[in-house]
């Protein structure tokens, strides 16, 4: 019987989240945080950088002691049982399945010089064009099906171009030119205000483009010596990608002319199907590295998108052992990869070209993802009690703090993203919840573990009221600026003590992981 096999080594890891994290995201994400926030973007970054560090720090815990295939998706059936994981990874899912289609559609928009039939003339793409993106979803599938040793080692090799450019671009970019009246002029530093650096953070790119290490999670049940690997690739992909992105917006912030900042920095825009690094490159007399922006735009996103459908198989085939999708998604082929699962996300994320215009397809990324990863702060705290004794590689620093500090930050990322995209996420939810359901049906509801997801329903509730209330994305703006952020705080805090009331009991949590031995020999064989 094939096996997984836990074969990536430490730089093959920190290779996968970096690719994660620097897809398409590089290229507009510091245009459209400048968009938002001015000069501030910069704060931007910092802020959605901790916010980012802060998350992966409980899971770099959690996956040092539990090192399961499709960690978002199957850490929370340990802490907080079936309803609780069958939620998270759903959303999760959902999320995955969207970067794909975006990483997809950066490809072929990088391509409209050499392919212009590719879109039609309302600027979506053609026929022809969902023909080839479902043929490129298809090229990931089968990539991610040769094993994830030919995986991670094709990712590594495309990686370093992903990460050279990029440097490379803000390098040249900051030794041309720099204007620093740029950062006092036009409204100054912060010409938006607080709220500015908030949707910068939020819906400007900042999230968009970080939360990439979340693949790290995914596929550390086939890292080697994953209680040390998965926690270094988790903050040291993080801190590169971080310097990546700083510099690149700070280059951009300083290279604009007043013709450009003419119109203040909402006004701002550039022509061309490379975009605003481009085009900032061109006017500061770097021709050359222009011409080379072109191809690596397409490996940025291709890379990304070929990670983020074999992260996803993992997570179908642990949404599989959750008990929420056909236990036919847990088979594994001849090369330990889950062959079934990569077929149905393949179908799902082709679906989406099809049915849901491309800006809703963002609206979901995001606040999706973020929503499957408020359970990593409250596990923290519930594997502290089930598990006192287990050994950490990495241990969270004064975790109750902390954890909490972190539940409040990711309730905030998805409050900042605004009531549209909670209108996205409900409807999102609501399937989930359909589904489960349905599969639960003849077997009856008494085994799903209701009491442990209690603490979702206030959660969820007040997160659709406040959006509703606030000032974001079609909020009604009954609550301003600044208190918001002190009544989100003071919400999630009371959510994140409720929660890690409701972890799991000993005898459950001990049975869940009799059941977690018995899956690993079926995945890894026996140890």
């Amino acid at each position: 019987m094939a096996h997984m096999q836990r074969s990536i080594g430490l730089l093959g890891l920190t290779f996968v989240a970096i690719s994660g994290i620097l897809g398409s995201g590089w290229l507009f994400a510091p245009l459209l945080a400048a968009q938002a926030a001015g000069p501030s973007a910069l704060l931007a970054w910092v802020i959605g950088g901790f916010a980012m560090l802060l998350l992966a720090a409980t899971f770099a815990e959690i996956t040092a002691i539990l090192p399961v295939a499709g960690g978002i998706g199957r850490v929370p059936h340990f802490s907080h049982g079936s309803v609780v994981s069958m939620a998270m990874g759903w959303t999760a899912w959902i999320g995955y399945n969207t970067t794909a289609t975006i990483e997809v559609e950066a490809v072929l928009s990088y391509s409209k010089s050499l392919a212009p039939w590719l879109y039609g003339t309302s600027g979506h793409l053609s026929a022809a064009g969902l023909g080839v993106a479902c043929l490129l979803l298809a090229v990931f599938t089968v990539f991610n099906a040769f094993g994830v040793k030919f995986f991670a080692r094709i990712n590594t090799t495309l990686t370093w171009v992903k990460i050279l450019v990029p440097g490379l671009l803000a390098a040249v970019i900051l030794t041309s030119e720099f204007r620093f009246t740029n950062f006092s002029d036009y409204g100054g530093f912060a010409p938006e205000g607080l709220k500015g650096i908030l949707s910068a953070i939020s819906t400007g790119g900042v999230i968009f483009a970080l939360i990439g290490f979340r693949h790290v999670i995914d596929l550390a049940g086939e890292a080697r010596n994953p209680k040390v690997n998965v926690p270094l690739a988790l903050i040291i992909s993080l801190v590169v990608c971080l310097m990546i992105y700083g510099s690149l917006q700070l280059a951009f912030l300083g290279a604009l002319d007043d013709n450009q900042l003419q119109g203040g920095w909402p006004a701002l825009s550039f022509p061309g199907e490379l975009g605003p690094m481009a085009a900032i490159a061109t006017s500061v007399g770097a021709l050359w590295i222009v011409s080379i922006l072109d191809t690596s735009a397409r490996i940025s996103s291709f890379a990304s998108g070929l990670v983020s459908v074999g992260s996803n198989a993992r997570l179908g085939l642990a949404m599989a052992q959750n008990g929420l999708f056909p236990k036919f998604m847990e088979f594994l082929s001849a090369r330990g990869v889950p062959l079934f699962a990569l077929i149905v996300n393949f179908v799902v994320a082709a679906l989406f070209f099809v049915l849901l215009p491309f800006k809703e397809v963002i609206a979901l990324n995001t606040s999706s993802i973020v929503m499957s990863f408020v359970v990593g702060p409250v596990a923290v705290l519930a594997f502290r009690r089930l598990l006192p004794d287990t050994p950490r590689a990495f241990v969270l620093p004064a975790a109750p703090l902390t954890g909490c500090l972190a539940f409040i930050v990711a309730t905030l990322i998805i409050y900042w993203s605004g009531w549209d995209t909670m209108l996205h996420l409900g409807i999102c939810l609501a399937a989930g919840f359909a589904l489960m359901l349905y599969r639960n049906w003849q077997g009856g509801f008494d085994s799903l573990d209701w009491r442990e997801a209690t603490w979702l329903v206030p959660y969820l509730a007040g997160i659709v009221l406040f959006s509703w209330l606030g000032s974001f994305g079609g909020g009604s703006g009954i609550i301003p600026v600044g208190p918001d952020i002190l009544v989100i705080s003071l919400f999630a805090t009371g959510v994140y003590l409720f929660a890690v009331r409701l972890c799991l009991t000993k005898d459950k949590f001990d049975r869940y992981m009799a059941e977690e031995k018995l899956d690993e020999e079926m995945e890894y064989g026996p140890t």
